[in-house]
């Protein structure tokens, strides 16, 4: 996104995505990696100059693939094992062993470094369930999302500000928290709220720490990642699912692999995989595991969601 998202501190930390999210749990699982085989400052060959790019035809040479990830629970992380995994870690173990790339090798980073890591080498793709947006399309292209997510909240146990919306927490002057890099950042200020009230915090265990100590009245993260994380807790519960406002419009998000942008060969090879699983249900088996349900399942395309 192994086990799902839970709320014990010791196996839950955090992407999306999107993060949105953290490095806590890469950072800390460097010397894991090592043992995997990859490291953070080892460089990729350099972008070849044929038309949409000969990086699967390397990829296949070499037999191993390196996956920038963010560190975050469900999304692509380093266990407590030193095992890669996470909802697009193991999506692009099944997916590149299709492609002919037998081995994956995990490079952490802070989420706001994949895109600049990517394009200066660091790592052949993103795999971290990164949100499609318009910016980040400008920047590297994207493959289509393997899910779909809505927006929801934890707040303290009986909602008693009745919270259901960013509307709500600017009308109720709610104190109101979310994540590094969050998505929800924007999706707050959109509905009104002041960018520098915004308590930002690590992740979202910090964010229910936050609700649960009363530091703040609601803390914003994706459906997923938030019913996740309150299931242990005898203070906060998690608010029912809902789709932020963009100009005035209900928008949902989908995370997908990122790529450069030269390298359109290896997207599109990688569509006609993904779609492929979607189709034989393979793929909600590889994702379910992280808590996804089939409402996170999604025929969104990347066209989409760039806004073209």
């Amino acid at each position: 996104m192994a086990p799902p998202l839970g709320n014990d501190v010791d196996t839950i930390r955090s992407e999306h995505r999107h993060s949105r999210r953290s490095v806590l749990a890469g950072v800390a699982a460097l010397g894991a990696v090592g043992a995997l085989g990859a490291t953070g400052c080892t460089r990729v060959a350099s972008a070849s100059g044929v038309k949409g790019g000969d990086l699967l035809e390397r990829l296949r040479a070499q037999g191993v693939v390196r996956l920038g990830i963010a560190g975050e629970i469900p999304f692509g992380y380093i266990d407590k094992d030193g095992h890669l995994t996470g909802e697009a870690p193991e999506l692009a173990k099944a997916v590149f062993k299709r492609l002919g790339v037998h081995r994956v090798q995990p490079v952490p980073t802070e989420f706001g470094s994949l895109i600049p890591g990517l394009n200066s080498q660091q790592f052949d793709v993103v795999a971290a369930g990164m949100y499609v947006n318009p910016e980040r399309c400008e920047q590297v292209i994207f493959a289509d999302p393997d899910y779909q997510m809505l927006d929801s909240f934890i707040v303290r146990k009986g909602n008693p500000l009745g919270l259901h919306s960013y509307r709500d927490v600017v009308e109720k002057k709610a104190k109101f928290a979310t994540g590094t890099g969050y998505a929800e950042i924007q999706y707050a200020v959109e509905a009104g709220y002041k960018e520098s009230d915004i308590l930002i915090v690590p992740d979202q265990v910090a964010g229910l720490n936050a609700v649960e100590a009363g530091r703040v009245d609601v803390f914003a993260g994706t459906a997923l990642t938030t019913r996740e994380v309150v299931k242990k807790s005898a203070k906060a519960e998690s608010t029912g699912p809902f789709a932020p406002l963009v100009k005035g419009k209900p928008h949902v998000d989908g995370g997908a692999f990122a790529f450069r942008s030269a390298e359109t060969r290896l997207r599109d090879a990688f569509n006609v995989e993904l779609r492929k699983l979607r189709k034989s249900g393979e793929l909600f088996r590889i994702l379910r595991p992280f808590g996804f349900t089939k409402a996170e399942m999604t025929g969104l395309t990347a066209k989409e969601l760039c806004g073209g």
